[in-house]
């Protein structure tokens, strides 16, 4: 009888300890693509969708290479057999509605707006993908490395514009905007008046408000004119080094622990400008 309720026992707690290790996931989303890749078995892992391997968007483009990728249609879903599904809130809805009428367990993931958010969507592709362990590692290293980058918000911090090809900059209630935030910058949208959605800024009224720090998101392939107004040279003699800096779009398009790479470049260079500043 013993051994009939340890069995049992044992049943009900892999029961309520989450679902067992999933054998197939499919991915349709650049930021479940990566956290995909970070948290599951790379051999479970039978799609994922073509931006995992561009590294323009993907932070982990290279390690995307071995991987097959799937078309985001309900079709190519429903023909992979998938066990686990992940995608975007705001995506791919046929095909996440395709997986759901087959019985596949299925998780959207919405934008994050802040680093805060990032561990618990870390924790939720954790659990679904049959590996809470690695959730926690990647939490807590995430965490302590938050820690050890953030610095408390002052009204004194140097201001910053994070200036995209066209002349659009980032909103407040962003991740880029929480991002430098912790670097211990403030952003020079909130500060100027700009739509609380982002929007375009003219070069000419940034050059009048001159912050302190422009920081320049080359995304996209090649050199197009849109982007061309980043190296504009009336822009540059405005922002020379050390009050430029480029990051690249793909280390804040999703909440990852790369996202810390980011707020790693704004830090130093928030950093630098306060000793240039703090010299004689």
């Amino acid at each position: 009888m013993s051994v009939l309720r340890t069995a049992l026992a044992l049943v009900v707690a892999l029961l309520l300890s989450g679902p067992a290790h999933a054998a197939r996931i499919a991915s349709l989303n650049l930021c479940t693509d990566q956290l995909a890749l970070l948290l599951a078995d790379r051999s479970d892992i039978i799609g994922l969708s073509p931006l995992a391997r561009d590294c323009t968007e993907s932070a982990l483009c290279e390690q995307a290479r071995d991987v097959p990728v799937l078309q985001a249609t309900g079709e190519t879903v429903l023909a992979a057999h998938p066990d686990v599904v992940l995608g975007g809130r705001f995506t791919a809805r046929l095909a996440i509605r395709a997986a759901k009428e087959v019985g596949a367990q299925v998780l959207t993931l919405a934008p994050v707006p802040s680093l805060a958010d990032i561990p618990r969507q870390i924790r939720q592709v954790a659990r679904l993908v049959g590996h809470p362990e690695r959730g926690e590692q990647l939490i807590a290293a995430f965490n302590a490395r938050l820690a050890e980058l953030s610095l408390e918000r002052r009204e004194t911090d140097p201001v910053a514009v994070v200036y995209e090809a066209n002349g659009f900059v980032v909103h407040k209630g962003s991740l880029a905007d929480d991002v430098l935030a912790h670097a211990g910058l403030r952003n020079f949208s909130t500060l100027a008046g700009t739509p609380s959605t982002g929007g375009q800024v003219a070069m000419e009224l940034l050059l009048v408000y001159h912050p302190d720090l422009l920081v320049r998101d080359f995304s996209g392939p090649g050199r197009s004119l849109a982007q061309a107004m980043l190296s504009n040279p009336a822009l540059l003699a405005t922002f020379p080094p050390p009050h430029v800096v480029d990051v690249p779009a793909r280390l804040w398009l999703c909440g990852l622990p790369q996202t810390l790479d980011a707020l790693a470049i704004l830090r130093s260079a928030r950093d630098t400008l306060v000793k240039k500043d703090a010299a004689p």
